[in-house]
């Protein structure tokens, strides 16, 4: 059996597998997987001969109920890596329990991908950051304040959440920040705090927020790479700031908005993603490359 499947504890190990099992039939898998946020979907227009199906097609998925959340699984070649795609996902905020929200991230993480890119928007909280610019996650603060693996791995104790209490690989955040440099695609690093939302922040949860350290703030993330973590999957991330986000004078902000600079900024994710993959064949890239895996 597959070894990640078998971390999974009983509440939903069989429908993982289910929904592997159906996707592996029809070609899937590969070695990265994308987790594309608001606005950013449209890099699924990058690959060669993809393969796509609504989440509502797949055993065991919940589609997404987020505008511009496209809700398919898309599967592919680029800059010649065969990737797994998701292009939309699900949020905290959609009321849905753990089992449910991290459903397509375990599907990733079981068809067998060695390293995942997380992409969100991001509200910027560094005074440094505008609209457009990109930020390499070098680590997070999640204030869902709940545990997302309760209950959802074999086991338990802290061993769960992986082997480390750093959840970005440090290789994989350089060799992007390196891919950055070679296609003239500039990038900040930071932190990135997970709200629940769906509500913007207010001016004083903004203050909070810079002051505690975080660098950009968003709505999506922290669950999943928390659980990628946990299943040995090498997890590098990038924030899409949307929106500057300030203490005073915060302006009126609509989920279009968001969506449009993430459009804008779609061409420059796009040269770096392709110029990042295929450093990804590098033996010594990435977690999975560095530590011993049980056999599938």
């Amino acid at each position: 059996m597959n070894y990640r499947l078998e971390r999974l504890s009983a509440i939903w190990r069989e429908r993982v597998a289910t929904a592997v099992t159906w996707l592996q039939e029809r070609g899937f898998g590969g070695r990265a997987g994308l987790i594309l946020g608001s606005g950013l979907g449209n890099f699924v227009e990058t690959l060669h001969d993809p393969i796509a199906y609504d989440y509502d097609e797949i055993p065991g998925f919940t589609t997404t109920s987020v505008a511009e959340h496209a809700g398919r699984l898309v599967c592919g070649e680029v800059a010649e890596v065969k990737v797994v795609i998701m292009q939309g996902r699900l949020h905290p905020y959609e009321g849905l329990p753990y089992h449910e929200l991290l459903f397509p991230t375990a599907v990733l993480a079981c068809l067998g991908v060695e390293v995942v890119v997380v992409t969100n928007a991001a509200g910027g909280l560094n005074r440094f950051f505008y609209p457009g610019d990109l930020m390499v996650i070098r680590d997070q603060l999640d204030l869902h304040l709940s545990d997302p693996l309760r209950g959802l791995l074999a086991g338990t104790g802290p061993s769960q959440r992986g082997h480390s209490t750093c959840l970005f690989d440090e290789r994989l955040a350089h060799q992007l920040t390196a891919a950055g440099a070679e296609v003239s695609v500039p990038l900040h690093s930071g932190t990135y705090a997970s709200v629940w939302g769906p509500a913007y922040e207010t001016k004083a949860e903004i203050g909070w927020l810079k002051r505690i350290g975080c660098d950009a703030v968003g709505m999506s993330t922290a669950p999943e790479t928390v659980l990628l973590t946990a299943l040995d999957v090498a997890v590098v991330g990038l924030s899409c700031i949307t929106n500057p986000a300030l203490e005073t004078q915060q302006p009126e902000l609509s989920h279009q908005d968001v969506v449009e600079v993430g459009r804008i900024a779609g061409d420059r994710i796009a040269r770096l993603l392709m110029a990042f993959l295929p450093r990804l064949g590098r033996r010594d890239v990435g977690k999975s490359s560095r530590q011993g895996k049980s056999p599938t």
